[in-house]
């Protein structure tokens, strides 16, 4: 019977608060992102509090995916590092607990997540994305708020250009008034200079209605049938009063939803599927009509074949019927002698000729362009399809998103042990950026055809995936990932560096060092050490080298009786002889000194010459390396043995 542990509750209640927060904190920061992304369509338009609150509502479901995935990283991090800084994990582990068990519960609450973010997207974002997208669509239609400016020309009012000098806010009043009235073109334009005016809204919001004191107006009657007159006739008016209707709709009209929803945004996983392939049967139509037009054009010639009676269907462009038709090979037609076209016009008037190579070009420049159009044609349905796709496959890649990175976030905190939000943040948003560059990327390499559309959307979890591995395998295993003198050794080894030794004096001695033991151990060392290098020539052919290389057996046991050797001296009280043990090197095992055990891999790699080369020119300098260090060992032996007596 399935229970739920102790530790399981302990680890569910130490993950879900820092969930809940970090994805708030996500969340609020990416709206912050839309906000000042869209500010420009929100800012002087009048708009309800409930229209925008609205808006934002929607905007935040829409921006769930990108939140989340980092909330999860982030929580991951969070938790775990501060499990491993409370020493809780070395506690599990030291109780027999693994770290995968430990992150069991997890595992199982991010299949859920995952489960969950999945029918999210199917069936709540679309429906989401179009009512944010409407509303958003709808208020940049909406005409900005009523507010002229003093000084300057003021042109949100359509067909209109309003400028005042100077208002007065407590009464309303307008003063030194210009309206330039451009509505019914500019031919036709009409200028309105007053003293004073007042403006004020109809109770519609359709109309302002503008009453002015004290001015003049100036009208062009230019005729539009009358483009050629040269003195153009105006008509002129004083006035001490004068009202004006201007036409200015100020009320927020909500587009219809179901124009976005058509779009590929405000689909389902059905209806992207039935669109994808009611759209990819049209191309297909569409491409195999296309085709089959330009193998039987006349000019191209890439099949020569006739139309003769029989029983496929084909489908007359001109009529729109099906008939009955069946193509056969028309039989190649080999010419005597290449056709000479310049004979066609020789003995023939220029007017003749040039009369000919017009239709010609013309026919020429009308077949292209009907091309390049179905072209385009095609194009667009493709880019249909592409978009279609792609919103087809965000449908899992959020899902997997989320499993991903959990797992680079729980063992990266196991890793790091660091908790609060200083350092997880800073690492998460590191990922967070470079998952979001590399998903981008994949994005447009989709959108434009560059790549498959699964091969792009695909792209960030193929390049996260195998982090997640390698985090897990390390966490799991307690390997030292930010442990620099770890890689330092691994580098150091791979390019020949000497390791220093380092060899302390002892307070405390288990073991007194005997002279005549030490000068034993010693000798002994030496004769096998010049036993290997007999053994072992200094420069081995390019064959040798692949089919015998260095006794790396020997090597090793070579080594273990020098650190036992330099373990043994170490006991002795001479501050000289310790000092002089420093000088003694480590030896160590590289793989170019024995390329291989395998003869099968021996003789491949040197049958692969261009392969196999420059790892026998660095075999040999490591084996050169190897030899000076051997070389040094017998010297610092006699030197050893000559401090041990001396003193």
């Amino acid at each position: 019977m399935f229970r739920i542990k102790r530790m399981d509750i302990f680890i569910l209640q130490s993950f879900v608060p820092l969930f809940l927060m970090t994805f708030c904190i996500c969340l609020f920061i990416v709206l912050m992102q839309f906000l000042w992304r869209y500010i420009d369509d929100l800012v002087g338009k009048g708009l309800g509090v409930d229209v925008i609150a609205e808006l934002f509502f929607y905007a935040a479901l829409t921006m769930i995916p990108m939140a989340l995935p980092l909330a999860i990283l982030l929580a991951s991090l969070m938790t775990f590092g501060n499990l491993g800084e409370q020493f809780e994990l070395t506690a599990m582990k030291a109780s027999g607990i693994s770290l995968i068990r430990t992150m069991a519960p997890l595992i199982v609450l991010m299949v859920m997540i995952a489960t969950g973010a999945f029918f999210f997207q199917n069936n709540v974002l679309p429906i989401a994305q179009t009512k944010m997208w409407t509303l958003l669509y709808s208020m940049r239609q909406k005409s900005p708020e009523l507010e002229i400016p003093e000084g300057v020309f003021y042109d949100q009012i359509p067909g209109y250009n309003l400028f005042v000098q100077e208002k007065n806010r407590e009464t309303g009043v307008l003063y030194d008034m210009m309206i330039y009235d451009v509505s019914r073109g500019f031919e036709n334009s009409s200028i309105i200079l007053a003293d004073s005016g007042k403006m004020t809204i109809t109770p519609d919001k359709t109309h302002l209605f503008l009453r002015l004191w004290k001015g003049e107006s100036f009208e062009n009657l230019k005729d539009a049938g009358a483009s050629n007159m040269k003195n153009v006739p105006y008509r002129r008016e004083s006035f001490d009063t004068k009202e004006i209707m201007l036409k200015f709709d100020a009320n927020f009209n909500r587009m219809d939803e179901q124009g976005m929803r058509n779009q590929y945004v405000g689909k389902n996983m059905a209806e992207l599927q039935a669109t994808i392939d009611s759209v990819s049967e049209r191309v297909d139509s569409l491409g195999n009509r296309y085709g089959n037009s330009l193998r039987e054009h006349p000019y191209f010639n890439v099949i020569n074949y006739r139309v003769a009676p029989g029983n496929v269907a084909v489908v007359n462009e001109e009529t729109g019927a099906e008939e009955d038709v069946k193509r056969v090979r028309m039989p190649d037609v080999k010419m005597e002698k290449p056709m000479d076209v310049d004979s066609l016009f020789r003995g023939s008037s220029s007017g003749y000729t040039l009369n000919y190579l017009n239709q010609a070009l013309t026919k020429a420049q009308r077949m292209k362009q009907e091309y390049e159009y179905k072209s385009l044609v095609l194009a667009d349905d493709m880019k249909t399809i592409r978009r279609h796709a792609i919103e087809l496959q965000k449908k899992f890649t959020l899902s997997f998103a989320c499993i991903i990175f959990f797992f680079i976030g729980a063992p990266l905190g196991a890793i790091i042990r660091k908790g609060g939000l200083g350092t997880p943040l800073v690492i998460s948003v590191f990922l967070f950026i470079f998952y979001y560059i590399i998903d981008n990327m994949g994005y447009k390499l989709a959108r434009d055809g560059k790549w498959e559309v699964w091969e792009g959307m695909w792209l960030s979890a193929a390049v996260l995936l195998p982090l997640g591995i390698f985090f897990t395998y390390k966490a799991v295993n307690d390997s030292a990932v930010f442990n620099k003198d770890a890689y330092l050794n691994f580098f150091r080894k791979f390019f020949g560096v000497s390791e220093t030794r380092h060899v302390e004096m002892k307070e405390v001695f288990m073991t007194e060092v005997e002279p005549l033991v030490a000068e034993e151990r010693l000798e002994k060392l030496k004769v096998r050490v010049n036993e290997y290098l007999a053994a072992n020539p200094a420069k081995q052919s390019y064959t040798a080298y692949w089919l015998k290389g260095y006794d790396r057996d020997e090597l090793h046991s070579l080594r273990d009786e020098l650190e036992g050797d330099v373990e043994y001296i170490s006991n002795s009280r001479e501050k000289m002889v310790v000092l002089k043990l420093m000088d003694m090197p480590i030896l160590r095992s590289l793989w170019f000194h024995e390329p291989s055990r395998r003869k099968w891999l021996s003789w491949s790699m040197m049958v692969l010459f261009p392969i196999g080369l420059p790892i026998w020119l660095y075999g040999r300098k490591t084996q050169h390396q190897l030899r000076d260090e051997l070389a040094s060992v017998i010297k610092v032996s006699d030197e050893l043995i000559t401090l041990i007596y001396k003193k």
